[in-house]
């Protein structure tokens, strides 16, 4: 039993996890104003949460079902839309090109 309580108090407390591949990019894409807007049913959203794995976390992202009128407000009009210093990226974005246009390319490294 004792065993089990510190295996679960360990794993909760996100030891276990360690950080993420871009979690510097991400936190500077936040950082410096890059939002994300998609859905959580948009497979092309999904592709790039998983490009950014765990990181993801850190990327400031709207849920356009949830959060209509500000997606509205935004012009967005597919999934995902990347507003990266006031330009509209539609679909998916790599790295190097979201990096750059969000000067944090000091950040593109991993982990």
């Amino acid at each position: 039993l004792t065993g089990v309580i510190i295996l679960v108090l360990f794993t909760s407390s996100g030891c276990s996890a360690g950080p993420g591949k871009y979690d510097g990019l991400a936190q500077c894409l936040s950082a410096n104003g890059a939002v994300m807007y998609g859905t959580a049913w948009c497979s092309h959203c999904q592709n790039q949460k998983a490009t950014f794995g765990k990181s993801f976390q850190y990327v400031t992202f709207v849920d356009c079902d949830k959060n209509a009128n500000e997606c509205l407000r935004a012009g967005v009009e597919g999934y995902p839309t990347w507003i990266v210093n006031g330009t509209k990226y539609a679909g998916e974005q790599n790295m190097y090109a979201l990096a750059k246009n969000s000067g944090c390319l000091g950040n593109l490294t991993t982990n």
